[in-house]
């Protein structure tokens, strides 16, 4: 089974609603709106690096805004616990049972803000969520409502008091991104709205929960080419053999980039993925998996770079997938 012509159309247009809401809130950064929203319909989660105030609050509560969702915020700390995220079984003395009180992490967009805070430990509470939709509190098991989303945050120049996300955690991460800051136009927009507080600015709801989870269906049957397939799997043998690379991609990040892509081809009104839906977000979608060699970082070599050669590098597939 296969998007129809007519499904992509109208995917294409809902997405574009949804982006131009959000960008109400988020000046000028229709961009980033649309790689959060394509992390979002992919099933996915975000990873943003950046620094504080650029906004990245009001981008989850306008998202689950647009999609009449439940949004929480959970501000990452040394002392935070893992039940503090997933909620804890509580002992009710009228009835002698326990009761499971359900963790700010049972929301559809959840804000885990500067999560390189945390310990490990409780770092590693949200593994099984991000991945399985579910939470485990004492062997029971409790699924979270679809559609789920985590965003989450870390600081790129305060390094004390912080711990480095581990690989695995990483890899949870449908992809990674920067808002940055606006540019002048968009800041003096800001000003201008300077009389409301960002947390009272409410966008419209442009659709129900229920059709982001149709959605993402409907992104599964995206059509991807045997030739597309190809490409991803070179891209990726590539990042396992470039010489300034310790670790390269896996197979997780190769299934999230097709996945990814089969999104932003039905955003832009096609049922079939193209080679530039695969080279718009190698990028976002594999820099991050990368553990580069010491050596090479100290000369000054990056993820983004490496991933940027290594699309020079590949040759992608010239005909037009057939369909």
């Amino acid at each position: 089974m296969t998007m129809t012509p007519e499904q992509a159309t109208w995917f294409s247009g809902v997405f574009e609603r949804i982006v131009s809401n959000v960008d109400q809130v988020l000046l000028g950064k229709a961009h980033i709106i649309r790689l959060a929203l394509t992390a979002l319909f992919s099933e996915g989660h975000l990873l943003l690096e950046d620094f504080p105030g650029t906004g990245k609050t009001s981008l989850a509560r306008a998202i689950a805004q647009s999609v009449r969702g439940t949004s929480n915020r959970v501000q990452f700390t040394p002392d935070l616990l893992p039940g503090d995220i997933t909620g804890v079984n509580v002992y009710d003395q009228r009835t002698g049972n326990f009761e499971f009180h359900r963790g700010p992490v049972f929301a559809n967009i959840v804000l885990a803000d500067e999560i390189n805070r945390a310990s490990p430990k409780t770092q590693s509470a949200l593994l099984e969520v991000m991945e399985e939709g579910q939470v485990t509190v004492d062997g029971v098991t409790h699924p979270v409502a679809g559609p789920f989303m985590v965003i989450a945050t870390q600081n790129p120049i305060e390094q004390a008091g912080t711990y480095r996300l581990p690989e695995a955690q990483l890899d949870r991460f449908i992809m990674k991104a920067s808002i940055g800051y606006p540019d002048h136009e968009a800041t003096i927009r800001i000003l201008e709205g300077s009389e409301r507080k960002a947390h009272e600015v409410i966008v419209p709801e442009v659709v129900p929960a229920a059709t982001v989870v149709e959605m993402a269906a409907l992104a599964r049957i995206v059509h991807v080419d045997a030739s597309i397939n190809d490409y991803v799997s070179r891209l990726v043998d590539s990042t396992r053999t470039a010489t300034e690379v310790r670790l390269g991609v896996s197979v997780r990040g190769a299934l999230a980039l097709v996945r990814a892509a089969k999104t932003l081809a039905a955003a832009n009104g096609r049922y079939y993925v193209t080679p530039d839906d695969v080279k718009a977000l190698a990028e976002p979608v594999l820099a991050h998996r990368l553990v580069l060699d010491p050596e090479a970082e100290f000369e000054g070599v990056t993820s983004s770079s490496v991933v940027a050669q290594i699309l020079i590098e590949t040759a992608p597939p010239i005909d037009r997938p057939a369909v």
